[in-house]
């Protein structure tokens, strides 16, 4: 018989610190202004002024100048020190944009790939009172740094990886910061979490040949999934799923590379 997935571990407590006012969208009609006006550069980043690390401000700055618009996405990635979550020998690296190891033949994402895709997510969910979405699933929780970017976006989120010595370095990864809002299970990722839902969003770092019918089932109504999937060829590529009352749309964007989503847990 199949062990159901571990009650949500609470790696504890932390003060995430004020967030910047959201900015107002433009009037129908009026055209946006320049990314360079909108978005603050790194410099100008909550506490960046006493950022002793240089790399970060100039990986956000970088994500700036990619593409990644959004002010709170970028403040999200310019919080969090990528180099707690990769190894010691690993930290020279730690904010290049580019892949890292974290054992067990996974990865850590790039930073663009990280901020394009919770952007993405963030573009398509629906928000509370406060600005912010409700729950968030996280799809592989790996070294748990998608999931304390997520944190910084989200009311709660809730995070599944199905590896359980991984599961154990995120939430030792996790634990010194003592988040509140980070919920971490070891379980089938690809059953989801339905304990925890709706969801109003749910983004995934593992492709699989489709996006499972529970991922779409938990969530809401106003939600929406990002994830790979595997395409015609084998290659993978970014899926967007916004569900509503009326339909399910699924919108196919860029090629990317992830590991294979996979069932079980071991």
């Amino acid at each position: 018989m199949a062990r159901p997935p571990e009650r949500p571990g609470f790696p504890a407590r932390i003060d995430l610190g004020p967030r910047p006012a959201l900015a107002k969208r433009p009037a129908p009609g009026v055209p946006p202004a320049s990314a360079a006006a909108r978005v603050p550069a790194p410099a100008a980043l909550p506490g960046a002024a006493r950022d002793p690390i240089p790399a970060r401000a100039r990986m956000v700055q970088a994500l700036a100048a990619s593409g990644i618009h959004d002010p709170e996405v970028l403040r999200a990635m310019g919080a969090v020190d990528r180099h707690r979550f990769v190894d010691h020998a690993l930290v020279a690296q730690a904010y290049e944009d580019t892949a890292l190891p974290i054992g067990l033949g996974q990865t850590i994402s790039k930073p663009s790939v990280v901020a394009r895709m919770v952007e993405l997510l963030m573009q398509g969910v629906a928000r509370g009172a406060d600005g912010r979405p409700g729950r968030v699933l996280d799809i592989g929780t790996g070294c748990g740094y998608q999931a304390l970017v997520l944190a910084q976006l989200a009311s709660e989120v809730y995070s599944v990886e199905r590896l359980r010595e991984l599961h154990e370095k995120a939430r030792a990864n996790l634990r010194p910061l003592r988040v509140p809002n980070v919920h971490l299970i070891v379980g089938d990722g690809m059953q989801g979490f339905a304990s925890g839902a709706p969801y109003a969003g749910i983004v995934s770092a593992a492709g699989g040949d489709k996006v499972p019918e529970a991922w779409i089932d938990q969530l809401a109504y106003g939600g929406r999934i990002v994830a790979p999937t595997v395409q015609a060829g084998g290659a993978q590529a970014l899926v967007v799923i916004d569900k509503t009352r009326q339909a399910i749309r699924q919108t196919v964007l860029e090629g990317v590379h992830f590991v294979p989503l996979k069932s079980g847990v071991s």
